[in-house]
């Protein structure tokens, strides 16, 4: 199956949602890249990145899950399709 890469961007603002969030991250593990977390506590947020390389419908499905936790936004940024040919 083609895969694609994308970057998820995440919001927490209620960290009563972070063990539902590294749960379903953990459950999507073999498709991330890597990622960081960077607390933003003047804003009272903690702003997540998420690089991964999966199917598109298995990127749509983990935003989707993420974004449906109470206190937590989350959106993904898809790279060209073309980009694997790209760095060849």
């Amino acid at each position: 199956m083609e895969t694609r890469v994308a970057l998820l961007a995440v919001i927490v603002r209620d960290t009563d949602a972070v063990p539902a969030l590294n749960q379903l991250l953990h459950q999507y593990a073999h498709c991330i890249i890597g990622r960081m977390g960077v607390p933003y506590p003047a804003r009272g947020v903690n702003i997540i990145s998420v690089a991964l390389d999966a199917p598109a419908d298995v990127i749509s499905a983990l935003s989707g899950k993420i974004g449906r936790l109470e206190g937590v936004t989350a959106k993904t940024v898809y790279a060209p399709e073309d980009a694997l040919e790209q760095g060849k």
